[in-house]
Protein backbone atom coordinates (compact mmCIF):
# COMPACT_ATOMS: atom_id res chain seq x y z
CA UNK A 1 0.00 0.00 0.00
CA UNK A 2 1.18 3.45 -1.18
CA UNK A 3 1.63 6.24 1.56
CA UNK A 4 0.52 9.42 0.93
CA UNK A 5 2.46 12.27 2.97
CA UNK A 6 0.50 15.28 3.93
CA UNK A 7 1.76 18.82 5.92
CA UNK A 8 -0.67 21.11 6.47
CA UNK A 9 -0.20 24.63 8.35
CA UNK A 10 -2.98 27.34 9.02
CA UNK A 11 -0.98 29.92 10.63
CA UNK A 12 1.78 30.44 7.77
CA UNK A 13 2.19 34.18 7.71
CA UNK A 14 4.39 34.47 4.69
CA UNK A 15 4.01 38.16 3.38
CA UNK A 16 4.92 39.92 0.25
CA UNK A 17 8.74 40.15 -0.99
CA UNK A 18 9.39 36.65 1.89
CA UNK A 19 10.94 33.04 0.51
CA UNK A 20 9.75 30.10 2.00
CA UNK A 21 12.49 27.21 1.46
CA UNK A 22 11.48 23.50 1.48
CA UNK A 23 13.36 20.48 1.53
CA UNK A 24 12.12 16.85 1.08
CA UNK A 25 12.71 13.49 -0.22
CA UNK A 26 10.60 12.22 -3.46
CA UNK A 27 9.56 8.89 -2.75
CA UNK A 28 11.11 5.86 -4.61
CA UNK A 29 7.95 5.24 -6.40
CA UNK A 30 6.70 8.84 -7.00
CA UNK A 31 4.14 9.65 -9.00
CA UNK A 32 3.88 13.70 -7.93
CA UNK A 33 3.63 16.19 -4.97
CA UNK A 34 1.85 19.27 -4.56
CA UNK A 35 3.28 22.28 -2.58
CA UNK A 36 0.22 24.59 -2.61
CA UNK A 37 -0.56 28.44 -0.89
CA UNK A 38 -3.02 30.52 -0.31
CA UNK A 39 -5.90 31.66 2.37
CA UNK A 40 -7.18 27.62 2.85
CA UNK A 41 -7.61 24.55 0.43
CA UNK A 42 -10.43 25.67 -1.55
CA UNK A 43 -8.47 29.17 -2.07
CA UNK A 44 -4.91 28.67 -3.43
CA UNK A 45 -3.06 31.44 -5.04
CA UNK A 46 -0.20 28.31 -6.22
CA UNK A 47 -0.30 24.96 -6.76
CA UNK A 48 2.60 23.84 -7.49
CA UNK A 49 2.43 20.04 -8.89
CA UNK A 50 5.26 17.91 -10.09
CA UNK A 51 3.89 15.13 -11.96
CA UNK A 52 6.27 12.05 -12.89
CA UNK A 53 3.81 10.27 -15.18
CA UNK A 54 3.27 13.35 -17.52
CA UNK A 55 7.11 14.69 -17.21
CA UNK A 56 5.38 17.97 -15.93
CA UNK A 57 5.26 20.43 -14.08
CA UNK A 58 1.77 21.56 -13.30
CA UNK A 59 1.03 25.17 -11.62
CA UNK A 60 -2.66 26.57 -10.80
CA UNK A 61 -4.67 28.93 -8.66
CA UNK A 62 -8.12 27.92 -7.33
CA UNK A 63 -11.28 30.39 -6.06
CA UNK A 64 -13.54 29.26 -4.25
CA UNK A 65 -12.99 25.56 -4.65
CA UNK A 66 -12.99 26.14 -9.05
CA UNK A 67 -9.56 25.69 -10.43
CA UNK A 68 -8.46 28.32 -13.32
CA UNK A 69 -6.41 27.77 -16.19
CA UNK A 70 -3.39 25.78 -15.75
CA UNK A 71 0.73 26.40 -16.45
CA UNK A 72 2.62 23.72 -17.51
CA UNK A 73 6.46 23.65 -17.45
CA UNK A 74 8.22 20.73 -19.13
CA UNK A 75 11.07 21.73 -16.96
CA UNK A 76 10.98 17.95 -14.96
CA UNK A 77 14.57 18.17 -12.77
CA UNK A 78 13.35 16.16 -10.01
CA UNK A 79 14.08 12.28 -9.66
CA UNK A 80 12.05 9.74 -7.89
CA UNK A 81 14.42 8.54 -4.63
CA UNK A 82 16.22 11.93 -4.26
CA UNK A 83 15.98 14.44 -2.30
CA UNK A 84 14.84 17.90 -3.13
CA UNK A 85 15.34 21.88 -2.14
CA UNK A 86 12.38 24.30 -3.65
CA UNK A 87 12.27 27.80 -2.91
CA UNK A 88 9.56 29.79 -3.73
CA UNK A 89 9.01 33.64 -3.38
CA UNK A 90 6.25 35.47 -3.00
CA UNK A 91 6.36 38.77 -5.12
CA UNK A 92 3.75 41.52 -5.69
CA UNK A 93 2.66 40.00 -9.03
CA UNK A 94 4.17 36.52 -8.98
CA UNK A 95 5.42 33.65 -7.19
CA UNK A 96 9.29 32.59 -8.24
CA UNK A 97 9.72 28.88 -7.77
CA UNK A 98 13.64 27.85 -7.77
CA UNK A 99 14.11 24.45 -8.57
CA UNK A 100 16.90 22.42 -7.81
CA UNK A 101 18.78 22.86 -10.53
CA UNK A 102 18.83 26.53 -10.39
CA UNK A 103 15.32 26.85 -12.95
CA UNK A 104 12.96 29.19 -12.26
CA UNK A 105 9.10 28.49 -12.96
CA UNK A 106 7.10 31.91 -12.47
CA UNK A 107 3.24 32.11 -11.66
CA UNK A 108 1.45 34.95 -11.75
CA UNK A 109 -0.24 36.21 -8.10
CA UNK A 110 -3.69 36.32 -9.50
CA UNK A 111 -5.75 37.01 -6.45
CA UNK A 112 -3.15 39.16 -5.72
CA UNK A 113 -2.80 37.96 -1.95
CA UNK A 114 0.13 40.04 -0.10
CA UNK A 115 -0.30 37.69 2.78
CA UNK A 116 -0.20 33.51 2.99
CA UNK A 117 -1.64 31.83 5.63
CA UNK A 118 -2.26 28.33 4.28
CA UNK A 119 0.27 25.72 3.09
CA UNK A 120 0.02 22.12 2.53
CA UNK A 121 2.34 19.84 1.05
CA UNK A 122 1.17 16.82 -0.31
CA UNK A 123 2.01 13.55 -2.25
CA UNK A 124 5.43 11.28 -2.93
CA UNK A 125 7.48 14.54 -1.24
CA UNK A 126 8.23 13.95 2.71
CA UNK A 127 9.01 17.45 4.09
CA UNK A 128 12.15 17.48 6.23
CA UNK A 129 12.57 21.08 7.02
CA UNK A 130 10.94 24.44 5.70
CA UNK A 131 12.21 27.40 6.69
CA UNK A 132 10.30 31.42 5.67
CA UNK A 133 12.72 34.16 5.07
Amino acid sequence: MKVWEKLEIFNLGMKTGEALKIKGKISEDADGFSINLGCKSSDLALHFNPRFNESVIVCNSRCADAWQAEHRDNHLCFSRGSTAKIVIQMLADKFQVKLPDGHEVEFPNRHCYDKISYMSVKGDFRVTSFKLD
